[in-house]
């Protein structure tokens, strides 16, 4: 299944978008295991640098696009199909198309990844003056 921004930014909840994307993949199972080298060489260039900045723009440094979810910390570029080796070294244009990248949290990073709901940050509640009782 290929994933998508425009059809991402069509699901209604965050629970949805999450559902989407998350890939039940497993604790300690190698993404690129001995050449780690070459996606950190990737994600150090200029390329690479521009597109986060342009999918950070228009995602407007929200969780999965999604209204209410802003981002405090570190803004992680989710690659919505994984990459690998051989997409990099044979220069895969989708890898650097904004059309399958998302903005997320760290959290949110690794609930796609190992596919744990549990990981996810708990949605904002806005408190109002006397909505709790102390005893």
């Amino acid at each position: 299944m290929i994933r998508s921004y425009s059809e991402l930014i069509r699901l209604n909840t965050f629970e949805e978008r999450y559902e989407y994307l998350k890939l039940k993949g497993s604790v300690g199972k190698s993404t690129f295991g001995f050449d780690r080298y070459i996606n950190q060489q990737f994600y150090r260039s200029a390329q690479w640098k521009n597109i986060r900045n342009h999918v950070i723009a228009r995602d407007q440094g929200l969780d999965l696009a999604f209204q209410g979810y802003e981002i405090y910390d570190r803004i992680i570029i989710h690659h919505m199909n994984p990459m690998s080796v051989e997409d990099i070294e044979h220069g895969d244009n989708d890898i650097l198309n904004p059309e399958f990248l998302i903005c997320t949290t760290h959290k949110t990073h690794n609930a796609i990844h190992y596919g744990d709901k549990n990981l996810l940050a708990l949605p904002f509640v806005e408190r109002n003056l006397n909505d709790t009782k102390l005893w």
